[in-house]
C-alpha cells in the first residue's frame, strides 16, 4: 500500500490546493479526457475544493461510453447466434443496447464470457475449435496493443475459428473534434497517462500549437490530478500554452515503441463514430488488410446495423461536457444503474457512474 498512499497524502494535497489557490487570479475551465480521473475528481471531492471559478469539464474518456450503439446492436447479434461463443470484460457486460444487453442475452442461454484478457479468448478458441469465438475489442490506445498481439497470435497459430468485433478509438481526434465545436469552452487538458504511456507525448504537439491550450499528461491517484490541474492552471495563469509531462514515472515522450510497431501492423486508421457525439474523421482503428480475416464484423455480416438513440438519454452532451451527469433529466430517475439509458451510468469510467456512487445527486455547484 505504500506506494499508493503516498499518492494520497492529505499534507501534499493540502500544499498543491494552496499552491493553486494563491496562483488562480480569474474563472478558468479544463478537460480531464479520462475516465479514471473523473471518477479520483468526483470520488475525492477534487473540483470542489479548487478556487471559485475554476471548473472540471468531464470529456470523452471512458471508452466504454464512446462505444457506438451500433457496435453495441451487432455485438448482441454476434453473441445471440448459435454456435458462437462471445467474450468481453466485465465492463461491457451491461451496456444497453437499442433493447438488451450482453447480460440480457446471456441470461437466455447465450454463451457469454467475461474474461481478463484477449489471450483468454483465443484459448478458448483453440480448446473448442467447433466454436466461433469472439473478443469484444474496446478502447482507446491503451488496450489497441494487447488486442493487436492477440489477432497477430491466432493468425500464427492458424487459429480461424477466433475473431474481433473492434471498436477502438483515440483520443488526440476527439480533442481535435472538442476545440472545433462552436460550443467549446476549454482551456486546458488533463491528458490520459495510459495513452500517453503507450503512444508517448508528439501527437499532442500540434494540437498545443495549433489551438494554444496548455496539455498535461497525469496519472490516476489524487495526487496526479492535482498535481496535473495545478500545472494547466499555472501556463493558463501566465498565458502559456505547452505540452508537460506530470506523469513520467510512466510516461515517455516516446511512448512504447514496440507497443506502436504492433498496432500499426494489425490496425489501420479510420473514420468512427462516437456513442452520443457522431462522427470523428480518423478517430478509430479497424484491422487492416492483413488481418481482415479476424474481423467479427465482416465475418457475422453485421456491419449494416442502424441504431436511434434513447431521446431520454443525454449522454452525448455529458461527454462532450456541455453538462454535468446531474444535469440530465433522467439522471438517477428513469437512468440508474440498475436500469440505465446510456453507457456512462453503468460503465466503471462513466461520468454518471461516478456521480451516482459519490451522491453527486442534485445539480452540481458551480464554482
Amino acid at each position: 500500500m505504500k506506494y499508493l498512499d503516498e499518492f494520497g497524502d492529505a499534507d501534499l494535497a493540502r500544499r498543491l490546493l494552496d499552491d493553486i489557490h494563491a496562483t488562480v487570479t480569474r474563472p478558468w475551465a479544463m478537460m480531464e479526457v479520462c475516465g479514471g480521473q473523473t471518477h479520483t475528481i468526483i470520488r475525492n471531492g477534487i473540483d470542489q475544493l479548487l478556487p471559485h471559478g475554476v471548473e472540471m469539464i468531464h470529456g470523452p474518456g471512458c471508452p466504454v461510453c464512446v462505444t457506438p450503439l451500433e457496435m453495441i446492436d451487432r455485438a448482441l447479434a454476434i453473441a445471440e447466434l448459435p454456435g458462437v461463443t462471445f467474450c468481453s470484460f466485465g465492463d461491457m457486460i451491461r451496456v444497453p443496447g437499442s433493447s438488451d444487453d450482453l447480460f440480457g442475452v446471456k441470461s437466455r442461454g447465450g454463451d457469454i464470457r467475461v474474461v481478463y484478457s484477449p489471450l483468454d479468448a483465443v484459448q478458448l478458441a483453440k480448446e473448442h475449435p467447433d466454436r466461433q469465438v469472439v473478443f469484444f475489442g474496446v478502447g482507446f490506445e491503451t488496450t489497441a496493443p494487447a488486442n493487436a498481439m492477440t489477432v497477430r497470435l491466432a493468425k500464427e497459430q492458424g487459429i480461424a475459428n477466433f475473431s474481433l468485433l473492434v471498436s477502438h478509438v483515440l483520443v488526440p481526434p476527439a480533442i481535435t473534434a472538442i476545440m472545433d465545436s462552436p460550443t467549446c469552452r476549454v482551456q486546458g487538458f488533463l491528458a490520459a497517462g495510459h495513452v500517453c504511456t503507450v503512444m508517448g507525448l508528439g501527437e499532442y504537439e500540434p494540437l498545443v500549437e495549433r489551438y494554444r491550450v496548455p496539455i498535461v499528461a497525469t496519472g490516476f491517484e489524487p495526487l496526479d490530478v492535482l498535481e496535473g490541474i495545478r500545472r494547466v492552471l499555472h501556463q493558463l495563469e501566465g498565458g502559456e500554452a505547452r505540452l508537460d509531462n506530470a506523469y513520467p514515472r510512466a510516461v515517455q515522450p516516446r511512448g512504447n515503441p514496440v507497443a506502436q510497431a504492433v498496432v500499426r501492423e494489425v490496425f489501420e486508421p479510420c473514420d468512427r463514430q462516437w456513442r452520443g457525439i457522431g462522427m470523428i474523421p480518423q478517430s478509430g482503428w479497424r484491422l487492416s488488410p492483413a488481418y481482415a480475416a479476424f474481423d467479427a464484423e465482416q465475418r457475422f455480416e453485421v456491419s449494416s446495423i442502424e441504431t436511434t438513440e434513447s431521446p431520454l438519454c443525454h449522454a452525448g452532451e455529458v461527454l462532450q461536457g456541455l453538462i454535468k451527469p446531474n444535469q440530465c433529466p433522467a439522471f438517477g430517475r428513469e437512468c440508474t444503474p440498475r436500469s440505465p439509458l446510456g453507457a456512462p451510468m453503468v460503465s466503471s469510467e462513466g461520468a454518471c457512474a461516478a456521480y451516482y456512487a459519490f451522491r453527486r445527486l442534485d445539480d452540481p455547484v458551480v464554482a
